[in-house]
């Protein structure tokens, strides 16, 4: 049975490198697939899914205004495809993750989707809270903080090396603006509390 799927994590967790690779396994096996990420992510160029270590595939794009059922009806059309691939889940609105959950209960196409889960203030992407709601099944993907633990925050770094507390939610950027850091550096970092004790052991991954 086909199901919508969420693959979550913070910045460079290997998100990209995972879909890809899922992507690949099925082409290996004889099954065609659809790509589709963000419009304005443009990072690895217009149309393109692409990881930090070196690999990348062409993908459809997707804008906010688009219809993501009618754009996997299309793709159906076409000829047989296995499975959907959609990256940068973070920026689908409310009303496109209900369009791919449509997709699946009426098209039966399994649909997967690898994105973000909060941004750097700690406040959900709306899509991410949508498919938090609406996934029948979710999956982490971890990296880690620089102490060692889990990490599950983000923070935007500014022009003069510091925590960005406000501004739109919203910016592309890589490992120049974003650091991937577990609760308690983050909450430093945005100026919560001031990290005084030890480190705690790394959390077993």
């Amino acid at each position: 049975m086909a199901k919508l799927y969420f693959h979550y994590s913070t910045m460079n967790a290997g998100k990209s490198t995972i879909l890809l690779q899922a992507a690949h396994n099925y082409r290996e096996r004889g099954m065609q697939t659809f790509l589709l990420t963000a419009r304005l992510d443009t990072r690895a160029g217009a149309g393109r899914i692409a990881s930090r270590i070196g690999i990348g595939e062409a993908a459809t794009t997707y804008a906010p205004t688009d219809d993501l059922l009618a754009m996997i009806a299309a793709r159906l059309a076409e000829g047989p495809c296995a499975c959907v691939f959609l990256d940068e889940a973070q920026f689908l609105t409310a009303d496109q993750v209900w369009q791919l959950a449509r997709a699946v209960d009426d098209l039966g196409v399994p649909v997967m989707c690898y994105g973000l889960r909060v941004d750097f203030r700690g406040a959900l992407f709306p899509g991410s809270a949508a498919l938090l709601a609406l996934a029948d099944e979710m999956r982490e993907v971890r990296t880690i903080c620089h102490c060692g633990r889990k990490a599950t925050m983000v923070v935007r770094m500014g022009p003069d090396g510091q925590a960005v507390q406000d501004g739109a939610q919203v910016q592309i950027g890589g490992n120049e603006t974003y650091v991937s850091l577990c609760r308690r550096h983050w909450r430093e970092a945005m100026g919560d509390r001031a990290a005084t004790g030890p480190d705690d052991p790394p959390t077993p991954q």
